[in-house]
């Protein structure tokens, strides 16, 4: 157990870069696969996974081009820390919206549905039907009781916590110096 949180410490930014794209390719398969169209709060929770991406390519890179022997450089774990939070709080806002425990703006009224150019052109000619928005507040899909939105509450918090042990790992967890 031990050994695993070092590992876990240490390569966070391995570790974070690939959680991001499994979920952004989860995502994008219940979009493309599943039918379910995101709102703009979906959205909003994956620019967020697109910011920790690129944050953790460049630490994962930098980590191995400069062969760092101590890993992740800790900087960039506080910067997954505070992308993750965000993503915790947007996806708490928008689950919370669905459970009508407040009001969700205005904005969250649009970004749905299949757009091409078949359906621009009939849309522009009147001859096609406008695309329907996707509504933030309302629940497509849900498993064990919670939303996509709850899930990814869960998951961005969890996400946060070990990218807060990785910035804060003891002296013991990193590799020596060689």
């Amino acid at each position: 157990m031990i050994g695993l949180y070092r590992l876990l410490t240490r390569w966070w930014s391995a570790f974070a870069l690939a959680a991001s794209l499994a979920l952004l390719g989860a995502a994008h398969a219940f979009e493309r696969f599943g039918g379910l169209a995101p709102c703009n709060l979906c959205l909003k929770q994956r620019e967020v996974y697109w910011g920790a991406v690129a944050v953790a390519l460049i630490a994962t890179l930098w980590a191995v081009i400069s062969r760092a022997s101590r890993g992740t450089p800790r900087v960039a774990s506080f910067l997954l820390f505070a992308i993750f939070a965000t993503g915790m709080i947007t996806a708490g806002f928008h689950a919370g919206g669905e459970m009508q425990l407040w009001v969700l703006p205005a904005t969250c009224a649009g970004g749905g549905g299949e757009i091409d150019l078949e359906g621009l052109a009939a849309l522009a000619l009147g001859t096609g039907e406008a695309p329907r928005p996707v509504m933030c507040d309302a629940v497509t899909w849900r498993f064990a009781g919670l939303s996509m939105a709850g899930w990814n509450t869960l998951i961005s918090g969890g996400l946060a916590l070990f990218s807060l042990l990785a910035a804060k790992r003891p002296k013991d967890a990193r590799a020596p110096r060689s």
